[in-house]
């Protein structure tokens, strides 16, 4: 009997598995993915995982005819071995998290009349996910006043490492891993009003542009920590009293999690604009701000990060906006479902 876990693609899907797989301790658990994105980094020589599948697919949309062809037939083909791993495995219920990963795994699931649960990330449902929605047993989001669990499974360190911010000595660019070059901009752009009031900078610049982003502050005469990826963003949020990011949902939540006040600049080609809904959603319960990429207000910024009363507030209301028992609620329903059906 064992849990099949599907999904990723990128970073924010594989989060979600990452932190619920850890409150599976002791169950079979298989994770089936792709050949393509970063699935294989993430759980490849994951010993959590009793075996891993990477299948050959790729995503469908934003490809021309010819490439959407080829696309399904990957699909076909894959969904085909997913059900095989599936019966093979005596699956008892898949977790999908979206992502074109997941396609051929939860359609198999479905042709297999396996219970299907599905957690959506975002505000605005991808179009995976929406499209098997009917199929689900259980369907899983944050923003969705329905949804049988509210909380977003966040790692605990988030939690444990949350305090409330009254004072603002440090501040976080957070461009993903990959960078963001409008975010990395405005650092530099803000980086000599920060150094004139003290505010040490850390800055999530991206693997690529590491080197080029230290060369700009040392140009300035500005110390600033610069990095790409890392395993310790619990720590250098923690380290942080304000920060500056793009809206993927995991970091949205993580960044709610640790009670750290940010000012949400949306990446503007997220597919369903999803990455402004996200930060939306937390700016109509007055809990951050949310700036579109081309509206970017460098006075509006220093307004708001001089404003001690106002972020002391957000981030005292972020504490409680967010519980810490999200990936344990999700692993209890998941293992109800595969015990009981």
């Amino acid at each position: 009997m064992s849990i099949i876990m599907t999904g990723g693609g990128t970073g924010g899907h594989l989060t979600i598995i990452k932190a619920v797989k850890e409150r599976l301790v002791n169950k079979s658990l298989i994770y089936v993915g792709s050949t393509q994105g970063q699935d294989k980094f993430w759980f490849e020589e994951d010993t959590q995982f009793k075996q891993t599948y990477f299948l050959s697919t790729r995503g469908v949309v934003n490809q021309r005819i010819l490439g959407k062809v080829k696309s399904l037939w990957m699909l076909a083909k894959a969904t085909v071995d997913a059900y095989f791993i599936l019966k093979k495995h005596n699956a008892k219920v898949v977790f999908c998290v979206g992502g074109f990963s997941a396609a051929p795994t939860s359609i198999a699931a479905i042709l297999a009349r396996i219970p299907l649960v599905i957690h959506e990330q975002n505000a605005i449902i991808g179009s995976l996910n929406h499209r098997l929605l009917k199929y689900a047993k259980a369907f899983i989001s944050s923003y969705d006043s329905q949804s049988p669990i509210k909380s977003y499974p966040i790692k605990e360190e988030f939690f444990a490492k949350a305090k409330v911010r009254d004072k603002i000595k440090s501040i976080i660019f957070l461009g993903g891993s990959q960078g963001a070059k409008a975010i990395n901009d405005l650092a530099i752009s803000l980086a000599p009003w920060l150094h004139s009031q003290n505010i040490k900078i850390i800055h999530q610049a991206g693997e690529k542009n590491i080197k080029a982003v230290a060369a700009q502050y040392d140009k300035l005469g500005i110390k600033a920590e610069v990095f790409g990826f890392t395993t310790k963003m619990p720590d250098m949020m923690a380290s942080a009293d304000f920060a500056i990011a793009r809206s993927g949902a995991s970091t949205l939540w993580e960044l709610s999690a640790n009670g750290l006040p940010t000012i949400f600049i949306p990446y503007p080609y997220a597919a369903g604009d999803h990455q402004y809904h996200n930060a939306q959603f937390l700016v109509e319960q007055n809990l951050a701000w949310v700036m579109r990429e081309k509206n970017i207000d460098i006075e509006e910024i220093k307004n708001i990060i001089l404003n001690l009363d106002d972020i002391r507030a957000k981030s005292r209301k972020l504490l409680k906006s967010i519980d810490k028992d999200g990936s344990q609620k999700i692993a209890s329903l998941l293992t109800k479902i595969a015990t009981q059906g």
